[in-house]
Formats: structure tokens, C-alpha cells, sequence
């Protein structure tokens, strides 16, 4: 057994004591937290407890909203006063990154998720349980995402009981219903209901299907052809629209059930407005633009874009939301690391989680005077600077934008200007 007072949090948001051999990490705690461990399991290396009681709370400490916190991976910081989580970001973000930057906080902490992917499996439908890749939390609600997720948990569990569907087995990898994806517009009102599948259904399921979900703008069925545990497949539309909207300021997005969107709905604002605030001159280039987001807004305020993503479906998301809204932005098809960088005045990254990688080297060369780095994954923006970026440019400028509250995560936007003489 071990005891001891939380000192401190690791780089991913799990609170530690330090015990005589090894640090041991508790997800679930914070700093001034009184711990009592009886068991523990080697992950990745270090010491994670499995089996913890909390004998004193700490003063950061508030009632978590969810009655699945604590079991639940989604949200390791919901027992964590607000306050408190945007302190802890901006100083793991300093630690990792060495910028202090300051941080903007989420305009709602509740019900601003647009998208939730529930798995549906023989233990239950929700989300997958911490530190447990065969565990499953069995959804009564979800206060992150929207008030409505009891009706379309409870729309699925008669879906599924009236058409027979098996649930996934996750340990025999067989099954026919695998997830369910709700996205909603939460400036516009509109639902999209996405079930992904491993069977086509017949006609008397789509016709269930299009009953038990009628409350819904637009309506998918996903055939998933494999056995990976992701909520991916090839949509079709069964009712309704093929997008939904969503608003974000004078902007208007269509979004489908393959396109990538910010989460946050209601903190996007901010992070659109930080973008825009680091981006100079008129023309612009918007790398791994995916379906416009940063792109099409600018354009809307008179910067000049074109945009380069290597996914075709995004592309002729980003054109579609280009015309929609009447701006000048040019999407095309394109590997970030084989594009030509010509005569632009900035650049933006949004790279994947991995980071930038090769093309940090390709922009370094380019001449470009000012790059705009967003990433929610400060490691690999250090990686990226600190290899590469460091020897052309210098951090001119950087702003935190809380994304994703109740979590250890956070969107960064970093002004890259060029070093004089470089």
C-alpha cells in the first residue's frame, strides 16, 4: 500500500505521489489531494494505480456533474474546479512547451461538445472506461455533450431491440452494430444521427431506423468493412439532408459524417479570432486545410487563401463551404510536404497530432515570413520548433484557447515570425 498528498500532475493530467522506488500516477486526482493506493499496474513503463482511495480532497476539488466520472474516460478533470483546469493547462503547456502564454476559457464548460461517438458493445453503449480497452461505461447521460444524449441513447436501445442487431463484442471482434455518431449544430439546432454498421440493413430496418431517429436533420447508415475499433465506414444517406450546418459568426459550415470539425463549438470563435489576429499581409496559405474552417473564415475577412489537404472528400468540403459563404478560397488536393511554397505572406499549420515532421524543414526554405501554428499537441510543436522551425524562426507570439474543458487538453495558437537575415 501507498499513501501520500498528490504533488503535482503529469504531462497527460494524472495526479502524482511519489512513492520510494517510483512515482505512482492517479487519474482522477489534483494537486493537494490525500491518496491511499492498494494496487497498481506497469503501462507504458510507470507505475498507474488501479486500485486508489481518496481519504482527503484537495481545495481545487468541486462536485463533478457526470455520475460516470470517475469511471469514464472522456473527462479526468470534471471533479476539478474550472478555474483551476485553466491554471493547470497554461503550466503543463509552459512545462512541455517553455512558453507562457495566457489562456481563454471555454464560453460554456456544459453541453458544448458537437460530436460524441458512442460505442455500442455486449457491455453496454457509451464511451470506453479509463485505462480499460475492453471496459465500457454504459451511458445514462453525457452533460459534455448535449441534454439530449438520454433521447438518443434510449431512441438506439429500441432501435436495436426491435430489429434484433448484436451489439459489438469487443473481445471476439464480431457483431453488427459498432457505433453511433450524433453530431449536432449547436447555433443552428440541427441533429445528425451516423450508425455505423458491419451489415447493410434490409428495408425493414430502414424503416426503423428513420422512425426511432425522426427528430433527426440528417440521417446515415456507415458500413464498416473492418474490424478496427473506430467509428468509421463508408456513409450513406438513408433520410434527410446530406449535411447539417453549423454557424460560427457570419460563417457558415456544412458538415458531413466524414468531415472533421473543431469540437467546441462555442470556444471556435476564439480560436478563429487568434488565428486571424497573428495572420498578416493579404495572401495566405492554409496547409492541411481539411474542410475550411480556418480558411474559408479568413477569406470572409479579406485575406486571399488557398488551401492545401491531402483528403479529396475535404477538399470538396472546403470548396463547397467557400461558395456557400461567397468568398474568395481555393481548395485543392495536395500532400502537405510536396507543396510548392510560393509568394504567400502567411503560413498556417494545423498539422495531425504527429506534428508537422518534414514539412517544418520545407517551410524553413520557403522564405515565408510568418507562420501560424495551431496544434493541441504541445509535444509535437515543441519537436517541430525545436528541430526544425527554431533555426529560421522565433515565437513572436502565442495564445491558449480551452478547447476541450474537464480535460487535460488544450488548443494552442503560436505567431512564428522570421528571424532577421535568415
Amino acid at each position: 500500500m501507498i499513501a501520500g498528498r498528490v504533488e503535482g500532475l503529469s504531462d497527460d493530467g494524472l495526479g502524482i505521489v511519489r512513492a520510494k522506488k517510483k512515482p505512482v500516477f492517479i487519474p482522477f486526482t489534483y494537486p493537494g489531494d490525500y491518496v491511499e493506493v492498494h494496487g497498481t499496474k506497469r503501462r507504458f513503463g510507470r507505475l498507474l494505480a488501479r486500485d486508489f482511495a481518496l481519504l482527503e480532497h484537495s481545495p481545487l476539488r468541486q462536485r463533478p456533474r457526470c455520475l460516470h466520472f470517475g469511471k469514464c474516460g472522456g473527462c479526468l478533470w470534471q471533479g476539478l474546479k474550472y478555474g483551476a483546469q485553466l491554471e493547470l493547462k497554461g503550466e503543463l503547456f509552459e512545462r512541455i512547451t517553455g512558453i507562457n502564454a495566457p489562456i481563454k476559457g471555454s464560453p460554456k464548460i456544459w453541453g458544448f461538445r458537437n460530436v460524441s461517438n458512442f460505442i455500442v458493445t455486449t457491455e453496454g453503449i457509451g464511451l470506453k472506461e479509463y485505462g480499460n480497452p475492453l471496459g465500457v461505461v454504459d451511458l445514462k447521460e453525457c452533460p459534455v455533450f448535449s441534454k439530449r444524449t438520454p433521447e438518443y441513447l434510449r431512441s438506439l436501445t429500441g432501435f436495436l431491440r426491435e430489429t434484433g442487431l448484436s451489439p459489438w463484442n469487443l473481445r471476439a471482434k464480431s457483431g453488427e452494430v459498432h457505433y453511433i455518431q450524433v453530431r449536432e449544430g449547436k447555433f443552428t439546432g440541427e441533429v445528425m444521427v451516423n450508425l455505423i454498421a458491419h451489415v447493410e440493413p434490409s428495408r425493414e430496418v430502414r424503416e426503423a431506423f428513420k422512425d426511432y431517429f425522426s427528430f433527426a436533420t440528417s440521417l446515415y447508415w456507415s458500413l464498416k468493412a473492418d474490424e478496427r475499433d473506430d467509428p468509421r465506414g463508408e456513409a450513406t444517406l438513408v433520410k434527410g439532408k446530406p449535411y447539417i450546418r453549423e454557424h460560427i459568426r457570419d460563417v457558415t459550415y456544412l458538415i458531413h459524417p466524414n468531415s472533421f470539425f473543431q469540437t467546441n463549438s462555442y470556444a471556435l470563435p476564439l480560436l478563429l479570432k487568434a488565428v486571424e489576429g497573428f495572420t498578416g499581409g493579404e495572401k495566405v496559405l492554409d496547409l492541411y486545410s481539411g474542410v475550411g474552417t480556418f480558411g474559408v473564415y479568413l477569406a470572409k475577412r479579406g485575406f486571399r487563401v488557398e488551401g492545401i489537404e491531402i483528403n479529396p472528400f475535404a477538399v470538396e468540403m472546403a470548396n463547397r463551404n467557400a461558395r456557400i459563404n461567397d468568398v474568395s478560397a481555393t481548395f485543392k488536393v495536395g500532400r502537405a510536404e510536396e507543396t510548392p511554397i510560393g509568394d504567400y505572406d502567411t503560413v498556417i499549420v494545423d498539422p495531425p497530432r504527429k506534428g508537422l515532421k518534414e514539412v517544418a524543414e520545407l517551410l524553413v526554405k520557403s522564405g515565408i515570413e510568418k507562420i501560424v501554428y495551431v496544434s493541441c499537441n504541445p509535444k509535437a510543436f515543441k519537436l517541430d520548433y525545436e528541430r526544425h522551425l527554431k533555426k529560421a524562426y522565433r515565437i513572436e507570439n502565442a495564445l491558449l484557447i480551452d478547447m476541450f474543458p474537464h480535460t487535460p487538453h488544450v488548443e494552442a495558437v503560436v505567431e512564428l515570425r522570421r528571424r532577421l537575415g535568415f
